[in-house]
């Protein structure tokens, strides 16, 4: 008997240059047509907005959530019908993902087999894996056409290919777009033209840095004469950034120090996106996007000037030979991975920045540098504010300690059913996560452009690995699955009598199997430079308890501090 509830399934990305509405009509429309001849309806649809491709299912929004039905007997459907099977299947993607439907008993009909896949025939098998093939091959030539186009344009047109024009540089207009179609919406080309209040300040970098001075005391100089900094100079297109008053940072100072454009000519390709495993263990996860410097011999310049210089080309060779001569004198230290248990759940009171891990003299601290980065004054914030993390641990673990004891039984019984019983939906709670992703998504785009625009490695790699840890933890809150039903009371107080003992627990605990108790619990502190530590709890099981006898919020913990400042 032919199934007559249908799930649609499809996907449509950027790289498709399609509006996502009339993309989901025509492959709705063809997933309608091959189930006319069964008298089937689709009664649910599931359509990816945004998504490569090249990701797994598994890691498709709506693709994940689709294959979560299928173990739901009351899932109100009997097969899933697609409409293009190169938007839904990539590289050998059917091969992993087909294996699901037949063990759930889940049919998928595609047009181009007119119908049902058999999952016994070698011939449809075979469609399906060419159309993965031919889907991969699609994307691939894309990717260089488009790159041979925009090294043309670079390299023989000089043209602007996007982006933010770097400190010292205005956009212009350019001319209509030499696509006609692209003409015909508006679209305009571009150039960089100068902002003459910046220029004189890129000019002033470069010869202060010839002359001898350091990034720091550049930044420094430039800070104290009160120019603001590329940031406050553009607030517009700068909200995205942490505020620092309008100080200088040595990360600006660097990206200007090493921006080629300041010469006049268009320069492309500097980095370029590889695509590697994300999990070499379990090559099903499929690839991440990872940024690579690219050797400057294969960077792509314009054969002319094609926007006003601010320096000349020996100046800006000069620079590149200081910085070159820096790194060879550099020794690089072989990084070795310490167990930090705090490391993402410090942050300074002073700047509300996370506090960086650090290992000295065999011993692991947290601490902020933020006037390292930023030219300001020593009374807006202390040049260094560290702490060991043994001056903390015993107080954290104290404290944790007295949300399971005999006086805050009841307390911690409360919030554990009021969690219970005012669950939030799944879907709801997803879709919050979700965009928790993209907003970490976003940041680790803006840290890459700014690594592309020659960053500071050091300071934007730090950026980059705080939002990775915080994607990581999401990503992982994501595939936590939600309470099924409202805890009895004698359920919940023996859940938490069980932790009574967790004084025992932490004592004993290896430093990862520690360091996951306290992502479980959501254990945050922030560090005071006189010392004081407030200390918070936001996970599953304690959030909103009131672990002491004082007033409500988070409580400040009494530890001994050696040199906070």
């Amino acid at each position: 008997m032919s199934p007559k509830r249908f799930a649609f399934y499809g996907r449509v990305s950027t790289e498709d240059q399609q509006d996502p509405t009339s993309s989901k009509n025509w492959q709705l429309a063809r997933a309608r047509q091959v189930i006319e001849q069964s008298g089937g309806e689709i009664v649910v649809e599931f359509f990816d907005i945004g998504q490569s491709r090249s990701l797994p299912w598994k890691r498709r929004p709506e693709a994940a959530r689709l294959l979560t039905t299928f173990s739901d007997p009351l899932r109100g459907f009997d097969a899933v019908a697609i409409g293009e099977p190169q938007r839904a299947f990539y590289g050998n993607q059917f091969g992993l993902t087909y294996p699901v439907f037949v063990h759930y008993g889940v049919g998928l009909w595609v047009p181009e087999v007119g119908g049902a896949i058999d999952p016994g025939s070698d011939a449809h098998d075979l469609v399906m894996s060419l159309y993965g093939g031919m889907s991969k091959g699609g994307r691939n030539r894309i990717k260089i056409r488009v790159r041979t186009a925009m090294a043309a344009q670079a390299a023989i047109e000089g043209r602007f290919l996007g982006g933010r024009p770097p400190y010292g540089y205005l956009l212009a207009d350019a001319g209509a777009h030499p696509n006609p179609s692209k003409a015909a919406v508006g679209q305009r080309l571009h150039r960089l033209d100068l902002d003459h209040p910046a220029a004189p300040v890129v000019e002033r970098i470069y010869s202060e840095y010839i002359a001898g001075l350091g990034l720091y005391a550049i930044a420094e100089r430039l800070t104290s004469d009160g120019i603001p900094s590329p940031s406050a100079h553009d607030p517009e297109r700068n909200r995205h950034r942490i505020s620092s008053g309008g100080a200088w940072s040595k990360t600006a100072v660097r990206s200007i120090l090493l921006n080629p454009r300041y010469t006049g000519f268009e320069v492309w390709n500097k980095q370029r996106r590889d695509e590697v495993l994300l999990d070499v263990e379990d090559v099903a996860l499929g690839h991440e996007s990872k940024m690579r410097w690219n050797d400057r011999e294969d960077w792509v310049w314009s054969d002319r000037q094609m926007h006003p210089a601010i320096v000349s080309t020996e100046t800006f060779g000069a620079v590149r030979d200081i910085f070159d001569g820096n790194k060879r004198r550099a020794v690089r230290k072989e990084r070795t991975r310490h167990p930090y248990l705090l490391s993402g759940l410090m942050r300074c009171a002073e700047c509300g920045r996370r506090m960086q891990a650090t290992w000295n003299h065999g011993v692991a601290y947290y601490r902020c540098k933020y006037p390292a980065e930023y030219a300001i004054a020593e009374d807006q914030h202390a040049k260094t504010i560290y702490v060991r993390e043994a001056n903390l641990v015993p107080g954290l673990d104290r404290w944790i300690a007295t949300l399971f004891d005999d006086d805050h039984l009841d307390a911690t019984c409360v919030a554990v059913a009021r969690m219970s019983d005012v669950a939030p939906d799944d879907h709801e709670r997803q879709a919050t996560l979700r965009a928790e992703i993209a907003v970490c998504d976003t940041k680790l785009g803006k840290y890459r452009a700014l690594l592309e625009k020659d960053g500071d490695l050091d300071v934007v790699g730090t950026w980059i690995a705080e939002v990775t840890c915080e994607r990581t933890r999401l990503e992982r809150e994501l595939g936590r699955k939600p309470v099924p039903r409202r805890l009895t009371s004698g359920e919940i107080k023996a859940m938490v009598r069980q932790l009574k003992n967790i004084v025992d627990v932490l004592a004993n605990a290896t430093p990862d199997s520690k360091r996951a108790i306290y992502n479980e619990l959501g254990v945050n502190l922030t560090y005071f430079a006189d010392g004081r530590v407030r200390v918070g709890a936001g996970g599953p099981v304690i959030s909103g308890t009131k672990p002491t006898s004082g007033p409500e919020g988070p409580r400040v913990l009494g530890v001994s501090v050696e040199g906070g400042t």
